[in-house]
């Protein structure tokens, strides 16, 4: 193992990287060559990220689970910016020039909108965004200098759901070059420029320079809060050349110039990450002259920058570096805190947080990177020894560490911990002498005041010791799910900022809340009584108790069911003996009934109990980033819950669906005691009798899978709409939450395992459609009903059964509906009335009651269904009428058509989700009222004559989708369904996007419409080659054949020898079109009108040189004058 070099300057903070984003921009799909993220903000909720797509992602930070997409047409994300003071809104600015401001609805759990687009800037590039620290407004900078405020207003408190009151757009001012940073303080603007900074006062509209020497470049500008500068008024840095920065009061007058660049010649300080070993190079380099592209305030007294070499981070006030290191690659920064989301140029993203190095250290240990935590004490021994980091990094802690490294590894590693660890020692001597005499039963802590307080453990007794123990066990991974979940939690804002300047209180105010949390680290102190157990130690309580519960009940049921007949004695009785057995007898049905309530009753709790405690283990699971971004752990964690699920509710299905099943309640009973403990005796013919009637098989003391298949066989065609047992409202919402997650990922294995752990292979083989429609018909009632219908069309495209089975499913539902049963009797629109006014437009159940109408009135009730988009999706009709495709067609050219012209293209593309609808719809559009192919191709499938104007019932639908931006595979597709259908106008607009003029050409030479070739959107020749290929197909094409009304005379001017000439000659003048044709030998077919057209080219172009020869000689006679 290599030594580990020691930083000689005492160092009190470090960046480091405790997680990766990678799995988040994987999930996201951004980590693609055609994809990646563009622009990056954050706020106190939210991580935004830009993509070149034109979508904003919104991540919940705490725990990285909610997602917000939203889209965006205008182009790629270019700028965001978060709403300080409101995480409910946010804004961003487009490739195009426009910014959109979008309100989130968060808190009122709507929709996010768009409440403002503007325009100001179309055209220009957006380099800079910003919002107001008070009201709602966003000040915004182009690369032309304009400065513009969109002000919004609203009275969010007062309305629920009324919309914004906007005003109109302000242009604040135009500075002289392109605004590079943005930033805004108490009513003030700051400006920075290309050449300057400027500082606005937006209420009293005056504005004033900063400094009087320009400069050339990018230099940011930032505000520095009043609170952290010392002093009442905030003040402002702005970055100058030469690694300078100038310190300006509120008012805009510069009070002194700070020089970083010797101070920048320190060998740049690691990062910590698990990625590599830190490395640390003690070789002095020379002064760096940089230029700060930004300055961003960072963590109350730092304000921090980057350039392509890496990240700087300095203390202005007492011109200081706190640190810099090498992080190359940086396009922009996002800073929270003391939080840093770092944007690369690949779109990559690295999330780093400043830490003094004690802290770093006790994260390291939290999550058990013991070689990194090691590794970082060695590099920082002079920060780690100081009074104030001992006090947090205690030699207790720094011994537990150095026992979890492997001595034949880590042999140096621990040998430079012992040296650290002796160092810690000679801090004073009457300390040391009493820290001897400690017990090592004994544990201690030291005091602000320097006073030892022990703490003795031998009162507990044998069970506070294991508890604590298995405590300590269980803390590290608790700790660790907590800090991935709720990293706010961990990076509290740094309290108190100090009046003076001196380093030690800056510092010392950058650590306050650092020191408070050493009491949470509990592995290297007692746990305290009132502390709660970590998730594990509930979870372990909570299966040792369903345990005792399980084993107590089957015991009771046991005695229970013991044969009366039995206790019964031989003994002679007497009258009265027999007149009061007589009345036990009478009495004892009843007994037994509500005995067995009583058991059924214990039974469910006992089922429900286990199943409570898995899923909260699944749950808890869930929140691990690195199970929840990772398809197969996912999938193992909710197939091991799902045999959970299964147990529980399978030995439900003989009492939940008694009317329909044959079996009886007390075999049931048995069942589940054979399933519960196989120690239990019964009698051998009866147990005989019962495995033949239910096909149990005992293997191995195991039982088969059987009696699961025959559990899930009396269901039959029964749903299972309603839950058989009464569910409490928080698990009810995790029992949706997981088996809806098992039907998206297709987690249906578990269902057909035993409870023994064995794989029905007559189950196993079955097809994945099969297995859906089980799964639905079981859990139905579990289901998130809106998400698993996107799911099933998905997932399920092509396999219609499972479709129809979750539309029985919700005709169960609705069936209890009288709306519903009302739709049997009366016409369309009374069906539709009633659809309109007794189903929630949002319900998934409106696809039962459309299903109903469908059923009734056909292809006019689909026309009817276009009121109710977007509840009921064009994907939803397609599924209705799979067997008739063309009322599916008809049906979505009402719906494109409903909206304005403008909107088609617009509202086509959002219909088509996903993007392989594009062929499927193009396919079903020129395949239905369309001419026969013989009508539009040849025996030897070229097209025939003017057959481009035959009409087509979709073809506007046809153009629309061709004309639709895709890939270049799927445009390659299309113009081979257009060709092989001979849908001329798509197959020729495909041509011009893909580029094959020379199909393109070929093919209207055949079509014979020389108006194709005529106007503003003719296909004109653009190279003397093309000329040449086109005069070449007419002397080779076979004689035209007759058009479709039986004449080549009729419809438009054919494309011959006479027409391409003259268009040949209006190109390219008279006497290149003549050369060209006698070069082709074609001169002598032209007739003398084309001479006469010739003629009158030629005196019209003299005409015009005449005309620019004058127009010269005059504007030159001008210019010789004025020089006179």
């Amino acid at each position: 193992m290599t030594f580990v070099p020691v930083i000689p300057e005492a160092y009190s903070h470090v960046l480091a990287e405790f997680e990766s984003l990678d799995p988040l921009l994987t999930a996201l799909r951004l980590d693609s060559s055609r994809l990646k993220c563009t622009s990056i903000a954050v706020s106190r909720k939210w991580l935004a990220l830009g993509s070149s797509g034109g979508g904003l992602n919104l991540i919940q930070k705490d725990g990285w689970k909610q997602r917000l997409f939203l889209s965006h047409r205008e182009g790629a994300i270019s700028q965001i910016a978060c709403c300080s003071h409101d995480d409910d809104y946010v804004a961003v600015a487009t490739s195009q020039g426009l910014v959109v401001v979008w309100e989130l609805n968060q808190e009122r759990r709507g929709k996010p909108e768009r409440i403002h687009v503007s325009s100001e800037h179309k055209g220009r590039k957006v380099t800079a965004l910003c919002w107001d620290t008070a009201v709602l407004r966003v000040f915004v900078g182009d690369h032309v200098g304009k400065v513009s405020a969109i002000k919004l207003n609203t009275l969010k408190q007062a309305k629920a759901a009324a919309a914004f009151v906007m005003f109109p757009v302000q242009t604040i001012t135009t500075v002289d070059s392109c605004v590079v940073q943005l930033d805004y303080l108490d009513g003030r603007l700051l400006v920075s420029s290309l050449t300057r900074s400027f500082l606005c006062d937006t209420e009293r509209e005056r504005f004033w320079k900063i400094g009087n020497k320009e400069r050339d470049g990018e230099y940011g500008a930032c505000f520095f809060p009043g609170k952290c500068s010392g002093s009442q008024q905030p003040l402002i840095y702005c970055a100058r050349p030469g690694s300078r920065m100038w310190e300006v009061s509120f008012d805009g007058d510069v009070l002194s110039t700070h020089q970083f660049k010797k101070l920048l010649s320190l060998p740049p300080l690691p990062v910590i990450t698990a990625r590599s070993e830190p490395q640390y190079d003690h070789t002095v380099g020379s002064s760096q002259s940089l230029s700060f592209p930004k300055l961003l305030h960072l963590s109350e007294h730092c304000v921090l920058t980057w350039t392509e070499k890496g990240i700087y981070i300095f203390i202005p006030q007492n011109v200081q570096v706190l640190l810099w290191s090498e992080v190359k690659d940086i396009q922009d920064i996002a800073v929270y805190k003391n939080e840093l989301f770092c944007l690369h140029f690949n779109g990559k993203i690295s999330h780093l947080s400043l830490l003094s190095v004690e802290r770093c250290v006790e994260r390291l240990l939290r999550r058990g990177l013991w070689d990194l935590a090691a590794r970082t004490c060695c590099l920082f021994q002079n920060s780690i020894i100081t009074s104030r980091a001992r006090k947090t990094l205690t030699t207790d802690k720094l011994e537990h560490l150095k026992s979890q490294l492997d001595l034949t590894t880590y042999s140096e590693l621990i040998s430079q911990l012992d040296e650290l660890i002796f160092k810690f020692e000679p801090l004073d001597s009457a300390c040391s002498s009493r820290r001897s005499s400690i017990s090592s039963h004994e544990s201690f802590s030291i005091l602000d005041s320097g006073i030892y307080r022990i703490i003795s453990s031998r009162r507990g007794s044998q069970s506070d010791e294991d508890s604590c123990s298995l405590h300590s066990q269980t803390f590290s991974e608790d700790e660790r799910l907590k800090e991935f979940a709720s990293p706010q939690e961990e990076e509290q804002p740094e309290q108190g900022c100090a009046a003076n300047r001196n380093e030690d209180n800056v510092l010392h105010g950058l650590a306050m809340s650092e020191t408070d949390k050493n009491e949470a680290f509990l592995p290297f102190s007692i746990p305290r009584p009132f502390r709660s157990p970590s998730p594990l130690v509930s979870l372990q309580a909570v299966k040792e108790s369903v345990s005792s519960f399980v084993r107590k009940t089957t015991e009771k049921i046991g005695t229970l069911h013991a044969s009366p007949e039995l206790k019964e004695t031989f003994e002679p009785k007497d009258v009265g003996q027999e007149r009061e057995e007589e009345v036990i007898a009478d009495t004892r049905p009843q007994e037994e009934d509500s005995e067995k309530k009583e058991i059924s009753q214990l039974l469910e709790e006992d089922r429900l109990q286990e199943l409570t405690a898995v899923t909260a283990e699944a749950m808890t699971k869930l929140l691990d980033p690195l199970v929840l971004f990772e398809p197969k752990s996912l999938r193992t964690v909710l197939r091991e819950w799902l045999s959970q699920l299964e147990k529980t509710f399978s030995l439900k299905d003989f009492t939940g669906i008694s009317s329909t099943s044959s079996l009886p309640v007390e075999l049931n009973l048995d069942v589940h005691l054979l399933s519960e403990s196989e120690e239990r005796v019964l009698d051998k013919d009866n147990e005989e009798g019962k495995r033949n009637s239910l096909g149990i098989e005992e293997t191995g003391g195991h039982i088969a899978c059987e009696p699961v298949s025959s559990l899930s066989e009396p269901l039959g065609d029964v749903f299972r709409v309603y839950s058989p047992f009464t569910i409490a409202n928080s698990l009810q919402k995790d029992l949706t939450e997981l088996t809806t997650l098992c039907l998206e990922l297709n987690v249906l294995n578990s269902v057909v395992e035993s409870l023994g752990g064995h794989v029905d292979c007559t189950l196993q083989q079955l097809s994945p459609e099969i297995l859906a429609c089980r799964f639905l018909k079981k859990y139905f009632f579990l289901l998130d009903l809106k998400r698993a219908r996107e799911s099933i069309k998905l997932s399920y495209t092509n396999s219609p059964c499972v479709w129809d089975t979750f539309v029985e499913g919700l005709k169960e539902i609705a069936s209890s509906n009288p709306a519903y049963t009302e739709m049997e009797e009366g016409d369309l629109p009374t069906g539709l009335q009633l659809l309109d006014g007794s189903i929630p437009s949002d319900s998934p159940l409106l696809i039962a009651f459309a299903t109903r109408l469908y059923d009734r009135f056909g292809e006019s009730a689909l026309r009817a269904f276009i009121r109710f988009y977007p509840s009921i999706s064009p994907s939803d009709v397609a599924q209705l009428c799979r067997h008739h495709p063309a009322r599916f067609l008809a049906y979505l050219d009402s719906l494109v058509k409903s909206r304005p012209e403008d909107q088609w293209p617009s509202f086509l593309e959002f219909l088509l989700q996903p993007e392989s609808l594009r062929l499927d719809w193009l396919l079903l559009a020129v395949s239905h009222d369309a001419p026969p192919s013989t009508s539009t191709l040849d025996d030897e499938g070229h097209p025939r004559p003017h057959s481009h104007l035959l009409s087509w019932g979709y073809s506007q639908l046809i153009l629309l989708l061709i004309k639709l931006p895709a890939d270049f595979t799927t445009k390659e597709k299309m113009i081979d369904i257009c060709r092989s259908y001979g849908f001329w106008p798509g197959y020729l607009t495909l041509c011009l996007e893909l580029e094959r003029r020379r199909e393109a050409f070929t093919n209207i030479v055949y079509l014979n419409d020389i108006t194709l070739m005529e106007g503003d959107t003719g296909w004109i020749p653009e190279t003397l080659e093309e000329w040449k290929l086109l005069l070449h197909l007419l002397q080779t094409r076979p004689t035209p054949q007759e058009t479709l009304n039986g004449s080549l005379s009729d419809g438009p001017a054919p494309i011959n020898v006479e027409n391409v000439a003259l268009l040949l000659a209006k190109a390219m003048g008279p006497d290149r079109a003549w050369s060209l044709l006698q070069e082709c030998g074609l001169a002598l077919e032209l007739s003398a009108k084309f001479t006469r057209t010739c003629d009158i080219l030629r005196i019209a172009e003299r005409r015009q040189r005449a005309l620019i020869q004058g127009m010269l000689e005059k504007c030159d006679r001008f210019l010789w004058s004025q020089q006179a």
